[in-house]
């Protein structure tokens, strides 16, 4: 029986290898608009991966449709790159494609010289905080022509597709959408009119195309917006899409002010191909799904129920570029999964870094090879979370001879913690990933081993690394001895349990995490909500109180002004959203002086407060821990450490750390 997900298929007069394309993603790699080796590397080996089709950018049409991180495309300037990042994917194997795009009122003026965006009316912002300049009807035209003339030079680079960007509140959705475009002329109005724009720059781009290269446009499901545009409007807009010319349509969800989560963890795989679906059965052209689809078994679903025609895999091809590769030959079990997070990816466009990942060290750094050694070391890894485990497959894959040491039961260390919570639990699966690349690289992993002199006077390794990450902070508050009080790591763990009045002291990532946890224990779980949902069996209204609503009470106790402040600006604002819709209970700028054995008292704007609670758990901090170093130093040994037993940090600076200990061993 043939694999569905390996399947050619034809967009236009192009075929494809298989049903695998890699949407565009702004890598941030660029710099003065110019393709840079960095990013010809990241996608060369995303192509040699085995994905059949590969869209770079977004890619700019003219100076005020993107930033300078970019790729240009809206000079003859930039046409040398582009033709090196063209040859490179397609000397890959697979299909090159180019996105262009016109932000529209999301740039920012820091990129245009102090001048304002540009939009079809001057409605404010949300994202960028600036209100953005309306267009003249003929600088709409000039804008229709610069679609035009960049997708010229992508053919002249020798891309084999072009894809417009007609969705995510950019300048050809903006125009669509009645929330951001209240002009009263031909391009506003009626939904006629507002799909004119998107359909004039679909139709020039095809006539300067001429046929030669296939067109794909990226649209919106849903954007997710109040008095925006919602599925029926969308539906048509792709119907009309395809009847100008459009060979393809690309599914898209949400704008980025949008307040529903379209990329994090608790997002479930697949979920939102329901819209491409829809748009399926309107159209004869071929239909691409997006979205938190991370694995092989998730695609082929979609394929084979009729969701889609080709689905769009991005941040798993940043996890691991070799997915289509080994999915094709039964080597699905060696996959490593994007986890969601957005640490590396998404949090670094904000901090206007080069993306880079957390599953995945080398993306981002494909130049950094793992040569084999010369000289092969006896390497000893001491602790099995995401600093050892990446340290010692980085070491083994250069040649060394690695032995892993773990003290517990399990391998993953702080990864089993962070994937308990709500919509977190594709950490479990980062950690179930990285074990068996251990074994796959040959790394002897002794587990309930507990390193000390002894052991390593015996061993002697030429090596050590030393990873045995962090613990958790006990603060210096009297009481915190008493039987009530717990570490929010026993709670994530699952060995201690909480009462119904909770105090959780610390409002970080994982005080959040914890909260959120225990709130949600006492909630219905989805199979349950589809069950009563189908049978009628409840309101909808009463099953979103039962899918939020519990008998604890969670306080969510703070010292400084905000909760949240070490997520990261991609997790954050849905884990806040959380914390108001399960009705936990927060308290900044607070703190606790004295535990109670009936509660604790905390001090507030100058006031002492009691607070009557069942159980109080700490989650004010975690220190490192690393009582091998100074062994390390008497029995004049050669050591290296990472992640958290160096400095406490977050899991993607655990996964860096160790794999360039691992592989930097000399």
């Amino acid at each position: 029986m043939s694999d569905t997900l390996f399947t050619p298929i034809a967009i236009g007069g192009l075929t494809i290898k298989n049903r695998i394309l890699m949407p565009a993603m702004h890598m941030n790699m660029c710099r003065d608009f110019q393709v840079s080796d960095r990013l010809i590397r990241f996608y060369r080996e995303r192509a040699e991966g085995g994905a059949g089709a590969i869209i770079v950018g977004y890619a700019t049409v003219d100076e005020y449709s993107g930033g300078p991180g970019n790729i240009g495309c809206h000079h003859d300037d930039h046409l040398p790159g582009l033709m090196r990042l063209a040859t490179a994917i397609k000397g890959g194997g697979a299909r090159a494609g180019i996105q262009l795009n016109h932000a529209g009122r999301y740039n920012l003026s820091f990129y245009l010289g102090g001048r304002s965006a540009v939009a079809p009316s001057a409605v404010p912002s949300r994202l960028t905080r600036e209100t953005p300049r309306e267009l003249s009807v003929d600088e709409i035209a000039a804008i229709i022509g610069r679609f035009a003339e960049a997708a010229g030079r992508a053919r002249d680079a020798g891309f084999d597709l072009v894809e417009l960007l007609a969705g995510t509140g950019y300048l050809i959705s903006s125009f669509l959408s009645p929330l951001t475009n209240k002009r009263e002329d031909r391009y506003g109005g009626s939904l006629e009119n507002r799909m004119r724009f998107g359909l004039e720059v679909v139709a020039a781009v095809k006539a300067r195309l001429g046929g030669e290269v296939p067109v794909i446009v990226r649209v919106n499901g849903n954007d997710f917006m109040d008095g925006g545009i919602g599925r029926p409007d969308q539906q048509a807009f792709a119907a009309a899409l395809a009847a100008a010319g459009a060979d393809a349509v690309s599914i898209n969800v949400g704008w980025h002010e949008a307040q529903v989560p379209q990329i994090v963890a608790k997002v479930p795989r697949g979920v939102f191909a329901y819209m491409a679906r829809a748009i399926k059965k309107q159209v004869a052209v071929p239909v691409i799904a997006g979205h938190r689809i991370n694995d092989p078994q998730t695609a082929r679903h979609l394929l084979d129920e009729g969701f889609c025609d080709l689905v769009a895999v991005g941040r798993a091809l940043i996890a691991d570029p070799r997915f289509p590769e080994k999915a094709a030959n039964g080597s699905e079990e060696k996959i490593v999964h994007c986890v969601a997070c957005g640490q590396g990816c998404f949090d670094h466009i904000f901090k206007n870094k080069a993306v880079e990942c957390l599953c995945n060290p080398r993306a981002g750094h494909e130049d950094e090879e793992l040569e084999p050694t010369a000289e092969p070391k006896k390497v000893m890894v001491v602790g099995g979370g995401a600093a050892g485990m990446f340290a010692a497959i980085a070491a083994a894959g250069r040649g060394h001879r690695v032995t892993l040491h773990e003290s517990g039961l399990r391998l993953g260390g702080q990864l089993r913690l962070a994937g308990r919570p709500p919509g977190r639990g594709e950490f479990l699966v980062l950690a179930d990933d990285l074990e068996r690349q251990l074994a796959a690289a040959g790394v002897e992993v002794r587990m309930q081993s507990a390193v000390d002199r002894r052991l390593l006077e015996q061993e002697r390794p030429d090596v050590l690394i030393l990873a045995t990450g962090g613990e958790p902070v006990v603060p210096p508050i009297p009481g915190v001895d008493l039987p009530h009080v717990v570490q929010a790591w026993d709670i994530l763990a699952g060995t201690r349990q909480a009462g119904r009045r909770v105090a959780v002291l610390g409002g970080g990532a994982v005080g959040v995490e914890t909260a959120l946890l225990l709130a949600e224990e006492g909630t219905l779980s989805g199979d349950e909500l589809k069950f009563l949902l189908v049978h009628g069996a409840e309101r909808p209204d009463e099953l979103y109180r039962l899918a939020t609503g519990h008998d604890r009470e969670i306080h969510l106790i703070e010292m400084t002004g905000s909760l949240g402040a070490n997520f990261g600006k991609t997790t954050r604002w849905g884990m806040l959203q959380d914390v108001e819709r399960y009705g936990i209970l927060p308290i900044t700028g607070a703190r606790v002086v004295a535990i109670a054995p009936a509660g604790l008292r905390f001090e507030q704007d100058g006031q002492i407060i009691e607070l009557q609670v069942d159980t109080v758990v700490l989650a004010v901090g975690t220190r490192a821990r690393n009582p091998l170093r100074q062994v390390a130093e008497v029995l004049g040994l050669r050591c290296l450490a990472a992640g958290d037993a160096v400095t406490p940090g977050t899991v993607f600076e655990a996964s860096h750390q160790g794999w360039q200990a691992g592989r930097t061993i000399r």
